[in-house]
């Protein structure tokens, strides 16, 4: 039977109340309703589920000591993909094997992906009704604001030096004045950090590691002296069967969509661009949301630059990842594309979405459960972590241009020749207070500006 790891010594005493139930096995089980758990409560983007994970693996349950819980954060970092997400993988995959992993990070998904799902069909089915489009007439510029805090919260722990802000003003021109693709941004920031580590070594120093705070909390069921267990010691069969799996469950979900849809089809072309946008997630979601757009919008025309901000929004109001506003632009591309017929426009959405987040999520468990041992091995050496560091900066600006696109976006509906929305305007700047000024959360803040945005829309129509 599966069960945590066995207990270790403490490195200080625990009360006696205190260590006897932290010290007993957690079944499979027990962990599998945490997880479960988990999905429902994560609001508040990765810093909020980071924080709960913490609190409650960390500080309540002790089954993680803190500096095990920080060490395997900080991998998570280094990797692209949703990086809470991840942490619940690499915990699920510490204490309970593979099955723990696969668990632990598909039930971090799955709520939102069905929450999302049913928002999404009320979206398009009742999108236009007054009540609807005022909610979401004030909740689009406070998404605004949201992404220009992204920036400024990204930015005040990546941009260190005059060099990393070089970086992140040639993205932001790059993508802002030349158009050029997320993709080729990545590449030329990673190139940058990767010779830049060379001969400025001081420069590219990946900073602000979570590992340099440490409390303690008592004695954990996986402390800091507990011994790797047998399944997380790098294996070089295990990598290979892991990778195998990995590369045989995409070439058979996408061989099932070549065959049913065709090369051309909607869902295989949405199944080939989300797994090249899940490779690209360095920095969180608001990162990879400029690619998602130029694919999305501009290259396959799956919704519109409206749409996408709608989606935005209902991403930041579920629990799970951020990222999961793919599944949104699954489930408008496959409605509106009637990938299953004009018959069967819920079940096309569904469908859209669910592969859609398949093939965004599918890398970051092969990530975690072939790659943690390995990764281990290679935390904290520069020749690393530059690039990253570099990517991160280059993401600041990227970040920047898309908030400036929202901005275009929700000021003048119609474009520079139609009217500026002095409501959204108002709205925008009272959202941006409230997130520098008084940190107000995310819930809140959107609960505040959809009541504001319903209160204009059904009062004050002139101002429309």
């Amino acid at each position: 039977m599966d069960t945590a790891l066995p207990d270790s010594p403490a490195a200080s005493p625990a009360p006696p109340a205190l260590s006897a139930p932290l010290l007993q096995p957690v079944s499979f089980i027990e962990a599998l309703r945490f997880w479960l758990k988990l999905g429902f409560i994560s609001f508040g983007g990765p810093a909020g589920q980071i924080a709960i994970m913490h609190a409650e693996l960390v500080e309540r349950r002790r089954w993680i000591s803190e500096k095990r819980f920080l060490h395997a954060l900080n991998f998570c970092m280094l990797l692209p993909g949703p990086e809470a997400q991840q942490l619940a993988t690499y915990i699920g995959w510490l204490m309970h094997r593979t099955r723990g992993g696969i668990v632990a990070g598909a039930l971090f998904v799955l709520p939102s992906l069905f929450i999302l799902i049913a928002l999404s069909w009320i979206y398009l089915r009742y999108g236009n009704v007054p009540a609807v489009a005022g909610i979401f007439h004030g909740i689009k510029p406070a998404v605004t604001a949201l992404v220009l805090h992204a920036a400024h919260r990204i930015g005040s722990r990546a941009l260190k030096n005059r060099w990393m802000w070089g970086i992140a003003a040639a993205a932001f021109a790059a993508i802002f004045a030349f158009d050029t693709p997320f993709p080729a941004i990545v590449l030329a920031a990673g190139l940058i950090g990767h010779f830049g580590a060379r001969w400025a070594p001081e420069v590219f120093a990946l900073g602000g590691s979570h590992a340099s705070a440490s409390r303690r909390y008592g004695p954990a069921l996986i402390d800091d002296d507990t011994p790797t267990p047998p399944h997380a010691r790098f294996s070089r069969s295990h990598l290979i069967r892991i990778l195998a799996i990995g590369l045989g469950l995409w070439l058979l979900a996408m061989g099932v969509l070549i065959a049913s849809q065709g090369l051309h089809g909607t869902l295989t072309q949405m199944g080939w661009f989300f797994t090249k946008a899940s490779l690209l997630t360095f920095g969180g979601a608001y990162a990879v949301l400029p690619y998602v757009y130029q694919g999305a919008v501009e290259q396959y025309h799956w919704l519109s630059g409206a749409q996408m901000i709608d989606g935005l929004a209902l991403g930041e109001t579920t629990p799970g990842p951020l990222i999961m506003v793919v599944a949104f632009v699954g489930f408008v591309g496959g409605w509106l594309n009637q990938v299953l017929g004009p018959e069967s426009l819920f079940l096309a959405g569904a469908l859209a979405a669910t592969v859609v987040t398949f093939f965004t999520f599918l890398p970051s468990f092969i990530f975690i459960l072939a790659g943690g041992p390995v990764i281990e091995a290679t935390h904290g050496k520069l020749g690393f972590t530059a690039p990253l560091s570099a990517i991160t900066a280059a993401v600041v600006g990227v970040i920047l241009n898309l908030a400036l696109f929202f901005a275009y976006h929700v000021l003048w509906p119609q474009g520079f020749g139609g009217r500026f929305d002095a409501v959204s305007a108002a709205v925008a700047a009272t959202a941006a207070i409230a997130l520098f000024r008084f940190k107000v959360g995310v819930i809140p803040l959107l609960g505040a500006c959809a009541a504001i945005g319903l209160a204009a829309t059904l009062l004050l129509p002139p101002l429309r």
